[in-house]
């Protein structure tokens, strides 16, 4: 028998509404029984589109809800800690939006929450349990393209909009916080190790502060990763992992579609043409599905979740360091735990 974890949605972000709640809803051990927003208009209108049970005008009533296992905040960067902490302690597990946090210090606050409370707390970098990074982890440990020493990873999009939270410094805005956290987590996740220094380099935009433009470089133990984000630039997205005997090429990394197969390209090097390409294809598989799976999963058999807590705080001392070393014109070490 399949034991169900009920969950609140808190908040009524675009994410939530146009990938997670159509996730959670059809997997097999996830129930949404309730919404909330700060406007109770809003919250009945998400409920009413998602036949969701209850809906609250309030954070806070949806906390106070017994019937309510576990929390998915998909709130503004800014308030991840404050909302995180008050459903731990609320005795609520909670899947949070990417970043965590905004530095070390929230998170190792979330981390101690976590310790107090004895919930689970997880950061919801989605594509890190997909069968398309499964796949690329596995290549990569299997030594088929060689002994890797380069990752390289390029993810940009185009907002001017002054309005979006992605431009808002005060609410955790900016390429790199937004999506160059995926570039430092998913080569972590490959090199299977943390590295040693960082470098990084940024342009600010004039108006609102938020790094528009930032480059880095991770020096780990194994090899180099480097990789360049932006919010102010064509849409695109591409990473190759090159090893000593060849090179694999992921196509979009991370916003590929749950609905239609995405593709991995694993060049033996034979050439410079890539005459030698051989091209895997991944089948449909919902990210947000997984993800929500696999963490209701992890609740209910009281099992190590898929990304822990310690995970996080890594990625977000890298993102820490890579800030400081713009500002230092240095390497920069990374904080520990």
């Amino acid at each position: 028998m399949i034991e169900i974890v009920r969950w609140g949605i808190l908040g009524t972000a675009k994410i939530a509404v146009k990938d997670v709640i159509p996730a959670m809803q059809s997997a097999e051990n996830c129930a949404i029984v309730a919404i909330s927003s700060r406007s109770v208009e809003s919250a009945a209108k998400i409920a009413r589109d998602f036949s969701i049970p209850k809906h609250y005008g309030s954070y806070e009533e949806l906390l106070d809800d017994p019937e309510i296992d576990a929390i998915y905040i998909p709130l503004p960067n800014h308030l991840h800690l404050e909302w995180t902490i008050k459903s731990a302690e609320s005795g609520k597990h909670v899947l949070c939006e990417k970043p965590l946090g905004l530095d070390t210090d929230e998170v190792r606050k979330m981390i101690e929450t976590r310790d107090q409370t004895g919930v689970k707390i997880q950061e919801a970098f989605m594509v890190r349990t997909h069968p398309k990074w499964i796949v690329v982890r596995d290549l990569v440990k299997s030594g088929k393209i060689g002994s890797v020493k380069a990752i390289t990873m390029f993810f940009s999009y185009f907002n001017l909009d002054r309005s979006n939270i992605r431009n808002k410094l005060e609410m955790g805005g900016g390429a790199l916080m937004d999506i160059g956290c995926y570039c430092v987590n998913l080569s972590r996740f490959l090199f299977a190790e943390e590295p040693r220094r960082v470098s990084g380099l940024i342009e600010r935009d004039s108006e609102t502060g938020i790094d528009k433009l930032t480059s880095a470089m991770l020096d780990f133990p194994s090899g180099h990763a480097s990789f360049t984000c932006s919010t102010q630039l064509v849409p695109y997205q591409r990473m190759q992992i090159l090893g000593t005997k060849g090179r694999i090429e992921v196509e979009v990394p991370v916003n590929f579609p749950s609905d239609s197969p995405t593709r991995i390209f694993v060049d033996d090097g034979a050439d410079y043409f890539g005459n030698n390409i051989e091209i895997i294809e991944i089948k449909p598989a919902n990210k947000f599905l997984i993800q929500a799976e696999l963490f209701s999963k992890a609740i209910r058999s009281n099992s190590e979740q898929a990304i822990p807590l310690e995970d996080s705080f890594r990625n977000i001392a890298v993102i820490e360091s890579i800030f400081r070393s713009a500002k230092t014109n240095n390497w920069e070490i990374p904080e520990s735990l």
